[in-house]
């Protein structure tokens, strides 16, 4: 390690100086604007239809996909958010993480991203922007995505992320529209890193397994899926899994029953969830998707919200099983979604 990477690591975790998450009103994904409100500005902006469009606004997809040639697809996502976590190198990971995410949530492979930033110059040091772009640089390397630039504003709040394209083959894209009654559906990830990162913001507390979930790829699940010919398939993150599936049932004209027993959770949800760390972005997820709920007996308001919790980077959700990773319920041919 040189000097000047010695000095930043200590401007960043140094006696507390800079909090990143407290130069942010919300972190991560849990800052989106609220589902309901967001799919009320753009209703106007639907229809952009045409032969060579593929996936576009209509049902809120990950990423947009157009069709350049008979066995090519390229698509195009941008993801960027507040400070979900007080390390500067860690949230660069996870931001370059959830980006990436959208062009595997389309059974695809990034090609190039470009980076996203805006940064309170008079306020924070330099020194931790370049420490946030080196960790989004990390995460790209991984996946072999090159990154070529971007664009930077002076803003009050810093925000970090990418625009990403990707190619896949325009017959195997794994889309939110394309669920079918009768299959099993996958989680890839654990839940609870939303309640997680809400408890670092308020009260420092670190937790490596989260960092460490959230900034790892969901490329090997996306290759998996698209293997085994899966044709539905959507990211898990600032809706939570009831908001990401709905989204899926309703545009697939579809059910779901969710198996809660069978939900994997990160190690310490269930404990930030008892003690209050609930934001409120999964509140309003819960809110959101309630009319379409139905619940079994047993299943508690807590057991809604944490289903509800809005995820960063969170893992593919997955119409169609895959090996390894945990099935936790089942298309059907209704409508809704029920939880037991």
């Amino acid at each position: 390690m040189n000097e000047a990477q010695t000095s930043v690591q200590q401007l960043d975790k140094g006696a507390g100086a800079f909090r990143l998450t407290d130069y942010a009103h919300g972190g991560g994904c849990a800052c989106k604007i609220p589902p309901g409100e967001l799919e009320e500005a753009v209703r106007g902006l639907m229809g952009q239809a045409g032969a060579e469009v593929l996936v576009g606004l209509d049902n809120g997809d990950d990423a947009a996909a157009v069709l350049v040639r008979d066995d090519l697809a390229v698509l195009t996502t941008a993801d960027f958010f507040t400070p979900v976590v007080n390390d500067a190198f860690d949230w660069g990971r996870i931001a370059a993480a959830n980006a990436l995410s959208d062009i595997y949530a389309m059974g695809g492979r990034p090609v190039t991203a470009i980076n996203l930033v805006g940064w309170p110059r008079g306020v924070l040091p330099m020194e931790l922007m370049t420490e946030v772009l080196r960790g989004g640089l990390s995460v790209a390397s991984e996946a072999g995505c090159p990154v070529l630039g971007g664009h930077s504003i002076d803003d009050p709040e810093p925000k970090y992320g990418m625009a990403v394209t990707g190619v896949a083959h325009p017959d195997r894209l794994l889309r939110n529209d394309a669920a079918r009654p009768g299959l099993p559906i996958t989680l890839t990830k654990p839940l609870g890193v939303g309640l997680l990162n809400n408890r670092h913001k308020q009260t420092g507390e670190v937790f490596a397994e989260a960092v460490e979930t959230m900034a790892a790829l969901n490329r090997d699940a996306s290759e998996a899926a698209v293997a085994a010919g899966v044709r539905a398939a959507t990211d898990v993150t600032g809706f939570g899994l009831l908001g990401h599936l709905f989204k899926m049932v309703r545009a697939s004209q579809v059910g779901a029953v969710i198996d809660l027993k069978a939900v994997p959770l990160i190690d310490g949800a269930l404990e930030a969830l008892r003690d209050g760390f609930v934001s409120g972005g999964t509140r309003r997820n819960l809110d959101w998707v309630r009319p379409h709920l139905s619940s079994g007996p047993g299943v508690t308001e807590d057991d809604l919200l944490l289903l509800a919790d809005a995820q960063t980077s969170g893992g593919l959700l997955v119409v169609g099983e895959l090996p390894g990773y945990p099935v936790i319920g089942h298309t059907t041919a209704g409508h809704g979604i029920d939880i037991r």
